[in-house]
């Protein structure tokens, strides 16, 4: 499998920023993009969308409840049960997959989101060490962890 190439990676980061500014007006700093290692500094709250087709793996959002609950807050939105903010994470991996499907070809097959809460259970990886985003947004951190691979 071949490894994404750094305009599809830069894609990704543009994703992150454009979603925040958008959403809320408050883009975030992009703090660091790595390959990741065991074990990767995942917060309590987490979306998960799964590709296939012309790309193979998962996109994984995550963000501490904190976080999760200033961007309801500041979307007039008063529920901030831990359903809404796993329904919230999930939505922003589900805006992210939007984006990738968009650059890297209509045959790019997304999965509907699916939310975890907590840092157990991670998706088994594709690659031994995924691309790592991390940011800072409002004072909280957040992670993106692109773990793909084209597919022959």
């Amino acid at each position: 499998m071949a490894a994404l190439k750094e305009t599809d990676l830069r894609m990704f980061i543009d994703s992150v920023r454009r979603y925040f500014d958008v959403t809320c007006r408050m883009p975030p700093e992009i703090t660091a993009a790595f390959l990741g290692t065991d074990p990767l500094p995942t917060h309590d709250f987490n979306g998960i969308v799964s590709f296939s087709g012309r790309f193979s793996g998962q996109v994984i959002v995550s963000l501490p409840a904190m976080a999760l609950r200033e961007l309801l807050l500041m979307q007039r939105e008063t529920d901030l049960s831990d359903v809404n903010l796993l329904d919230a994470v999930g939505e922003i991996a589900n805006t992210l997959a939007g984006n990738a499907r968009q650059a890297l070809g209509n045959a790019l097959e997304i999965s509907v989101p699916s939310t975890l809460r907590g840092r157990a259970g991670r998706p088994a990886r594709v690659r031994a060490h995924p691309y790592v985003i991390t940011f800072r947004w409002n004072t909280y951190p957040g992670l993106v962890c692109v773990d793909l691979e084209q597919v022959a």
